[in-house]
């Protein structure tokens, strides 16, 4: 009776030792990398970004969309960008402009549509462009024969930097408004009328 005691205390006690090693118990101060859930990666900033301006003026709807470059320490005017040289006005894709309703521009006529926006920069005067081929890859295919309008504008000088390129569409009245375009120390601007 004794040693059946003893045999079925050794049983007992082997069967719990097995159990025991079945289970993993690992404490929270022992888990390893691979068992934590992966953080999510942490995206950089573009240092580009896409953006748009846009207005009511009246029943014009007015809206320009573009990539904001930054200055990032850079000469831009007659540097990163030299001067008499037809650019983007943006980055990446070509800057575009749309107009539900025929606009007026310095005694110009701009029907209602979709046009590239382009800029040949100056020291003295700026050429603003609307172009027919809006949808292209910075000026990779800007062609002057598919240009729509295009007018002379005196840039103004700042203080201040503005570091990432913008655009605004401002409402002077219901059937006015202002264009403008400010990067670096520049800002070009030209006012419109709404036909």
């Amino acid at each position: 009776m004794k040693y059946t005691i003893i045999f079925l205390g050794l049983v007992l006690m082997s069967a719990c030792k097995e159990t025991s090693q079945e289970v993993d118990v690992v404490p929270d101060n022992q888990i390893t990398q691979q068992e934590t859930p992966q953080a999510e990666p942490v995206k950089k900033k573009p240092l580009s970004p896409h953006t748009s301006a846009m207005a009511m003026i009246g029943d014009a709807h007015i809206h320009f969309d573009y990539s904001s470059p930054g200055v990032r320490d850079r000469i831009v005017f007659g540097g990163l960008l030299p001067y008499n040289v037809v650019w983007q006005a943006g980055a990446h894709q070509a800057t575009w402009m749309e107009t539900n309703k025929d606009l007026s521009i310095a005694g110009k006529k701009l029907k209602a549509g979709k046009y590239g926006f382009f800029v040949i920069p100056n020291e003295k005067e700026w050429t603003v462009i609307f172009n027919s081929n809006w949808d292209q890859h910075g000026k990779d295919e800007y062609d002057k024969k598919d240009d729509v309008v295009r007018l002379k504008i005196t840039p103004q000088t700042n203080e201040d930097i503005q570091e990432h390129l913008e655009y605004k569409v401002i409402k002077t009245s219901d059937s006015s408004g202002r264009i403008t375009l400010s990067w670096e120390k520049i800002l070009i601007e030209f006012p419109f009328e709404v036909n």
